[in-house]
């Protein structure tokens, strides 16, 4: 059973996809009609006016995915069932964390299929564990986050070519609640459905998240949160670690 069986279910309820993100996603893969998505989840991000192959391990994602998502060709990153160069571009949205020993092997795999771009959305660690969840309140995640994300730069060498990688601010208002989306909504640490869509939280004894909720909820209900971090609420986006890397054949 794969990690997303057992913390998958309801994923599609609260990370829905923001616009702005597709937006730079398909821009990012440019000019490509056909495309693999690896570690396609639900199918959030995916074109819908491109050829699409997913790849994803999970029954419990695949479950959830629309009748005008492509279907899901069962199979793990570091063994992708294409030829080499036999798609357009490649394409992987907050997946490679969680392909514990088989990241390296994975990202060069999107660079063995690919011909043209390989794009990766992904958050830089060292950026993340710096926000006021983290920092404050749940070193635990910000600690493994440090261990399961390879740097942004890791993996632009894995991928080589040529390689960019853009800060993707996250908006206040954004429909994907992924755990960065977090920062402007300390309230959300309290639904138990935002806090079991997120990787971060459901990877974590419940010993560490009930401490979470009821610190965060003490602090808000005293007013100390915002006190601390009152200005976040006057923000439209926050840059908390989350970035597009984007590789072509050089």
């Amino acid at each position: 059973m794969t990690r997303y069986d057992s913390i998958g279910h309801g994923y599609a309820r609260t990370r829905r996809e923001d616009p702005r993100f597709r937006e730079r996603i398909h821009a990012a893969l440019g000019d490509a009609r056909t495309v693999v998505n690896v570690g396609a989840g639900t199918g959030a991000y995916e074109p819908r006016d491109r050829r699409v192959l997913a790849i994803e391990p999970s029954r419990v994602m695949t479950a959830q995915r629309r009748e005008d998502h492509a279907p899901a060709i069962r199979a793990t990153a570091g063994r992708l069932p294409l030829r080499d160069r036999s798609v357009d571009a490649a394409m992987s949205v907050l997946s490679v964390h969680h392909w514990d020993d088989e990241q390296e092997r994975g990202v060069r795999e999107l660079r063995r299929v690919t011909r043209g771009a390989v794009v990766i959305l992904t958050y830089d660690a060292a950026v993340s564990g710096a926000m006021w969840l983290m920092a404050e309140y749940l070193p635990e995640v910000a600690a493994l986050d440090l261990r399961i994300f390879p740097p942004p730069s890791q993996l632009a060498a894995w991928l080589g070519g040529d390689v960019r990688i853009e800060p993707v601010p996250i908006p206040r208002d954004t429909p994907d609640w992924m755990l960065g989306s977090f920062w402007a909504h300390p309230e959300r640490v309290l639904d138990p459905d935002a806090r079991a869509a997120t990787s971060g939280f459901a990877r974590m004894p419940i010993t560490v998240v009930d401490r979470v909720v009821s610190e965060i909820a003490r602090d808000l209900e005293e007013g100390l949160w915002d006190d601390r971090h009152g200005e976040l609420r006057s923000l439209d986006a926050l840059d908390v670690g989350l970035r597009l890397v984007v590789a072509t054949p050089g």
